[in-house]
């Protein structure tokens, strides 16, 4: 990064969700790789953008991101960061403002000319410790949070969407950091129908609309870093034309669930494509997705 000084900047994000689901399986492998991603780089300024902190069912993993934070700050790569701001949204019982979503900064004991924006002040406030902010952060100046309005939401149902960024000068350099999460497509169904997709739509217009109060808003414009979970799809509409050519449609139920599904059959009556809420099956997966398959 420009600026009085050279500083080796590492940008993270991930949707943790799992981690928090399955701890004894995928929360330790996780910070691990974290870890050695910090060793292998040496950056001085880290900052690591996560969503669905506490997993899906938060009221029950919630308990798990407290261990996810400490193995963190104390570990022995983690420890020369001795300046560390860390704010954790997990007021899961507020509908209206809970958005799951955490921003980690670790900045490197060797950077000593580093400020956060006070966003109600209006202006810079030295870094110069490690401080935590959890559970209900609503009134932390050195954040900007907000889920998005409900009516963006698909189904009207009030999830875990909206964004929180943070602004910093570091080495005379200023610019703003914003974790992001779009909506995701809750059914194969609807999102195979048209393309755009409904749920394309909805995250383009999400997207728009927080640019467009960055932009607008009363605060100096800079440079904007935003990485989060975008939840991009493929063209699905596309994608089964392009796979069901030459097939049948007909409706089916999964085995063992007997959750409504669409199955495409080929001139031999055999299932080429299998598709349910939240199944996509192909009769030949591993083949046309998990390959290089340039026919797609």
């Amino acid at each position: 990064m420009a600026g009085k000084t050279s500083t080796r900047v590492l940008l993270v994000t991930a949707n943790i969700a799992s981690c928090f689901e399955q701890p004894d399986t995928m929360l330790k492998p996780w910070i691990t790789e974290f870890l050695k991603t910090v060793e292998d780089h040496e950056p001085q300024f880290i900052a690591l953008h996560c969503q669905e902190v506490g997993g899906k069912n938060y009221e029950e993993s919630m308990q798990h991101v407290e261990h996810f934070v400490r193995s963190l700050l104390n570990r022995g790569t983690m420890l020369p960061y001795d300046k560390i701001r860390v704010f954790l949204d997990e007021e899961y019982e507020s509908a209206e403002k809970f958005t799951a979503l955490g921003n980690l900064y670790f900045i490197h004991q060797n950077v000593q000319d580093v400020q956060i924006w006070d966003f109600e002040e209006k202006k810079f406030v030295d870094c110069l410790d490690r401080r935590e902010y959890s559970g209900n952060i609503e009134d932390v100046p050195t954040k900007e949070k907000s889920k998005f309005p409900q009516e963006f939401f698909p189904e009207c149902k009030w999830s875990r969407k909206g964004f929180m960024r943070t602004r910093w000068c570091l080495n005379g350099s200023k610019f703003d950091l914003v974790n992001i999460h779009l909506f995701h497509d809750a059914s194969n169904f609807i999102a195979m129908e048209e393309f755009p997709s409904v749920y394309s739509l909805n995250r383009k217009r999400a997207l728009e609309h927080t640019l467009d109060r960055f932009h607008n808003d009363a605060f100096e414009n800079v440079p904007l870093f935003i990485f989060g979970d975008f939840n991009f799809r493929v063209n699905t509409h596309g994608v089964v034309q392009k796979l069901t050519n030459g097939c049948t449609p007909e409706d089916a139920e999964l085995p063992n669930t007997g959750e409504k599904a669409k199955e495409y059959k080929d001139n031999k009556g055999k299932v080429q494509l299998t598709i349910s809420k939240k199944t996509f099956r192909h009769s030949e997966h591993d083949t046309m997705f998990l390959k290089d398959n340039g026919s797609l």
